[in-house]
């Protein structure tokens, strides 16, 4: 069927990485690399996928307790080679944040999941990519895998001019790179209100801030976007970091 949206389900199961390397990507966003025995059958179909972080150094959780966790996007990975890459935006503080700015070579992290995947077909005419630095993991994921020469528009709010990223895609990627100067709401419903939507049939992914993202999708339903080819989420929220929420209206 023509853009339909398939969700799938996975084992829960528990893994245990070993830090290889670490790559700053700009001064904004660090890329820890993983290996690991553990790898076989890591089912991540979803370009937008979260694992659950276990952070190690926190206290001990009580019997029957899973302890601190963050959720975050398998960047990329390679199950036979046994390697995963998971990308941290640096901008707020947090344990899993904390560990990743000092984590050293050898350092040992454990992750679940993912519990689901929503897989977004490649059959739409045209995507547009919004969101900010804790997006940027999916999006370049998703332009990576995307088909050949299909228009593809993101707008990303950065901390600084320097955390803009060249991705490698063959789809017809247009960015834009937003500094963050002003409220974030206020930045994306501002670009967004500057686009028409193109031709043919398109599909919207939106995460940001919970506040920003539920702005940021009314912008795009008030350009006449159908509501059931936009996808949006809070990947964190003012005051709280660990909040992420689906965001349908």
């Amino acid at each position: 069927m023509t853009h339909e949206i398939t969700r799938v389900r996975h084992e829960l199961r528990r893994r245990k990485l070993t830090l290889a390397r670490v790559e700053q990507l700009s001064p904004g966003m660090r890329r820890l690399h993983f290996v690991s025995s553990d790898l076989d059958g890591f089912p991540s179909v979803g370009f937008d996928d979260h694992i659950k972080m276990f952070v190690p150094g926190e206290v001990a959780p009580a019997p029957g307790e899973r302890g601190t966790m963050r959720d975050f996007t398998p960047r990329r990975f390679d199950t036979a080679a046994g390697t995963i890459a998971i990308d941290y935006a640096l901008h707020d503080a947090g344990p899993a944040i904390d560990w990743a700015r000092d984590a050293a070579v050898g350092d040992v992290l454990e992750i679940g999941g993912p519990r689901g995947s929503a897989i977004i077909p490649d059959d739409f005419d045209w995507y547009w990519l919004i969101g900010d630095m804790t997006s940027l993991p999916a999006i370049g994921r998703r332009l990576e895998e995307l088909r050949a020469d299909v228009p593809v528009t993101s707008i990303v709010l950065v901390d600084s001019a320097q955390d803009a990223q060249a991705i490698d895609t063959a789809a017809q990627w247009t960015p834009r790179w937003i500094v963050r100067e002003r409220p974030d709401a206020d930045l994306l419903t501002e670009a967004i209100g500057g686009l028409t939507l193109p031709p043919g049939e398109g599909f919207v992914w939106i995460a940001a801030e919970a506040g920003a993202a539920r702005a940021a999708r009314h912008a795009v339903e008030a350009l006449g976007q159908p509501a059931r080819w936009i996808k949006a989420a809070g990947y964190w929220q003012q005051g709280d970091p660990a909040v992420h929420v689906r965001i349908d209206e």
